[in-house]
């Protein structure tokens, strides 16, 4: 017998970009939709394009977006890129608070209410080919300040800030796109250089913290990415006292792929992730959510995690009304 609980349950761990398969998975229950500028064509366009998932959607859904600033920006259609997080940062807290109310009031207007900023990395590493200016520095103390300032703006406008990408992209030498970094560095120097913007991020409030597609082997010695790491998200459950929502980061990149995306999913809820992205609804994605769902049905301790996910998901929708 088919568990239409069930079902709603497991689509609710799911942010989907657009694809054939939208509309039904938004009538199943789908967590969210994440947007891409190949969405975005003029303000009207879009804002309708959100109406209408809006009204598709069996429970009132994340909408979402990479709206960084400066290379990571979904609305270059409409209007000129803002600056991004580093040189916004170098001209003041005045000014990255400004030009970070702009991003909010435009998100606002569309009805966006998650949006996948700010970038907590310290960018150790000049030859990071993935973050770079995403990050507001390479020094410690003030990607927590840049961090601090973005969330809270985001935060005032009534917009979920995901912090990202734990437990911390800034040394990678590689692109997680394209394949799976390894971060080979001590636990120690990962506390004091990379993890402490989480931290802070944390002690402040983290609605929503994503996990990277990076071998850490302070975790682990064996290559796994510490989005899928028993060990990484552990660790920021149990030593960091995160009991917010963890989502991963898009799960057709590279780094994560070769798993298959199936068994890629149920590492992640076993390990300890809350939600997934997938930037497309096509059959596949959907039949991976599916399969989700069955074996949920058979076996218990998928079925406890992705209860336990659920709680987390409402109460993050019902702390930024979009739920009631």
């Amino acid at each position: 017998m088919y568990d239409y609980f069930m079902e709603k349950f497991v689509y609710q761990m799911f942010i989907l970009g657009t694809g054939v398969n939208l509309t039904e998975a938004l009538s199943k229950g789908l967590g969210g939709v994440i947007y891409f500028t190949r969405d975005i064509e003029t303000k009207e366009q879009f804002t309708h394009l959100i109406q209408e998932h809006k009204s598709n959607a069996l429970l009132p859904p994340f909408l979402s977006i990479d709206q960084e600033g400066g290379r990571v920006e979904r609305t270059e259609n409409i209007h000129e890129r803002y600056i991004s997080p580093r040189y916004a940062f170098k001209k003041g807290d005045e000014f990255l608070k400004k030009q970070t109310n702009l991003i909010a009031e435009e998100l606002n207007e569309y009805g966006i209410n998650l949006n996948f900023a700010p970038c907590a990395d310290v960018n150790t590493n000049p030859n990071n080919p993935i973050i770079g200016e995403r990050s507001f520095s390479d020094k410690t103390e003030e990607v927590i300040k840049g961090v601090k300032i973005v969330s809270g703006v985001y935060k005032k406008n009534g917009i979920i800030p995901c912090i990202k990408h734990y437990p911390g992209h800034g040394d990678a030498d590689k692109d997680s796109h394209k394949t799976l970094p390894q971060i080979d560095l001590p636990l120690e120097t990962m506390e004091q250089i990379h993890i402490k913007p989480f931290k802070s991020a944390i002690e402040n409030d983290a609605d929503m913290i994503m996990a990277a597609h990076l071998h850490c082997t302070c975790f682990d010695k064996e290559v796994v990415p510490a989005s899928l790491s028993k060990n990484a998200i552990r660790y920021l459950r149990n030593h960091l006292g995160y009991d917010g929502v963890i989502i991963s980061d898009d799960m057709v990149m590279k780094g994560v792929q070769g798993y298959g995306s199936a068994e890629a999913v149920i590492m992640g809820i076993e390990a300890g992730l809350d939600m997934f992205i997938f930037r497309d609804a096509d059959n596949e994605t959907i039949k991976t959510i599916e399969k989700i769902v069955a074996l949920a049905e058979k076996n218990e301790n998928l079925k406890q995690k992705i209860l336990e996910a659920n709680k987390r998901i409402k109460n993050l929708k019902q702390k930024y009304n979009i739920i009631k």
